[in-house]
C-alpha cells in the first residue's frame, strides 16, 4: 500500500472511530502498535486489526449491521 493511500485510509478509519466512540459503540481507539494496523477497544477488548478490517468494522458497526466479537 502506497504512503499517500495508507494516509488516506488511517485519517477515514480515525474519523469512523471518532464517531463510534462518541456514539458509545467503541470505548477506544488509535493507531496500532505496527505499520497499517489500528486498535479498537470493543466490548472492554482491545483488538488490532489491519486498516482495511477496521474500516470495514467500524462502518458495520456504525450502520447497526452485525460485528464480529
Amino acid at each position: 500500500m502506497t504512503v499517500t493511500k495508507s494516509a488516506g485510509l488511517r485519517e477515514e478509519v480515525h474519523k469512523l472511530a471518532e464517531d463510534a466512540f462518541h456514539q458509545h459503540l467503541i470505548s477506544g481507539y488509535g493507531d496500532g502498535e505496527f505499520e497499517g494496523e489500528y486498535q479498537i477497544v470493543y466490548k472492554g477488548k482491545p483488538r488490532h486489526v489491519p486498516l482495511e478490517r477496521a474500516r470495514s468494522f467500524l462502518v458495520n458497526l456504525l450502520d447497526g449491521g452485525k460485528v464480529e466479537d
